[in-house]
């Protein structure tokens, strides 16, 4: 029984990190290989240590049924000196000056340092991504150029949220009235799945997102269409559709920079249609998943702030046209 109990607690550790795309122990920055290396570390050094304990306690056992004399004796307090204090010291403080070692790799350059700042605010459950200083505003993705630092200043508008993305760096905690910062770097081009860290309520498994490190020419063209208002509706089905946008009270919550909606309960919406997903990463951003988001949003993710609405067919069909053509 105890063999087989051993056995599920192995398997069950190790299939529950099997396919992640959010591992810790897949590095793809310097800081993020820095706790990669940090971990095997300490996980070695746990290994003596326990190792140690259990020899003692071997040796204690033994020791019970073995003759005693002064030499015994003095040979097992030797024993337990070294093996119990000596040992565990060592490893220790070894351990505790590796980890201060990895410190400035994960901490948080100061401002004015990078060429780039992400200003991130956690909600409940989504993420509002800014850029200073480029008039950008977007949801749930965060674009950096490959191979460069950015400044990435996190804090939240309700309660406690964490930012992590574990492939590229630490976590981070986000208090209310604080701000935290951290680096966030990427070795190469690709996309790295971050998730809040902090039970921050129902929705909380639900509140992820995604960085994009794209090369630096492809960062700059996304920056910059970001940057733009909403492009006119371009047909009477899209025109008819942001009459329905604006009429049904989407624009009570919602932003579409260049319309009069300019509400921020929601995330901002300008450039909907190029993101890959909706609700924090929570379903894909297709038509079909669009529309069934806009009816009943309480089946997608219950708890969201988010109301549904009762559209006849060609009222939501316009209305998807025109956030489809939000790029």
């Amino acid at each position: 029984m105890l063999r087989a109990a051993a056995f599920l607690l192995v398997s069950s550790a190790v299939l529950a990190g099997c396919g992640s795309n959010q591992s810790a122990l897949k590095p793809h920055s310097r800081a993020s290989g820095q706790i990669d290396r940090l971990w095997w570390i300490m996980l070695a050094g746990s290994g003596v240590v326990v190792a140690i304990v259990i020899m003692l306690l071997v040796v204690a056992v033994a020791r019970r049924h073995a003759r005693r004399d002064d030499a015994n004796d003095g040979r097992a307090k030797l024993l337990i000196l070294a093996g119990g204090v000596v040992a565990p010291i060592l490893v220790l403080s070894a351990l505790f000056a590796l980890a201060v070692r990895t410190l400035p790799a994960t901490s948080a350059p100061a401002a004015g340092r990078t060429a780039l700042t992400v200003e991130v605010v956690g909600r409940q459950w989504f993420w509002d991504v800014r850029y200073p200083g480029n008039d950008v505003l977007t949801a749930n993705e965060i674009h950096i150029p490959a191979g460069e630092t950015v400044r990435l200043v996190a804090r939240t508008a309700d309660v406690i949220h964490s930012f992590w993305v574990p492939e590229l760096n630490r976590k981070i905690d986000m208090i209310p009235g604080r701000r935290n910062a951290i680096a966030l770097r990427a070795d190469r081009p690709g996309v790295y799945r971050g998730q809040c860290a902090e039970f921050c309520g129902l929705q909380h498994a639900h509140m992820a997102l995604l960085v994009y490190a794209d090369p630096p020419a492809r960062f700059r063209a996304w920056l910059s269409v970001q940057g733009k208002k909403a492009r006119a509706p371009a047909g009477p089905a899209v025109r008819r559709g942001e009459q329905v946008f604006l009429d049904e009270g989407c624009s009570g919550c919602h932003a579409i920079r260049g319309t009069p909606a300019d509400a921020h309960v929601g995330p901002d919406l300008t450039h909907l249609a190029s993101r890959s997903t909706l609700a924090a990463d929570t379903i894909p951003n297709t038509r079909g998943y669009l529309g069934g988001w806009i009816l009943d949003p309480q089946h997608v993710k219950p708890g969201n702030r988010m109301p549904g609405f009762d559209l006849r067919g060609r009222e939501l069909g316009y209305l998807l046209d025109y956030l489809q053509s939000l790029r």
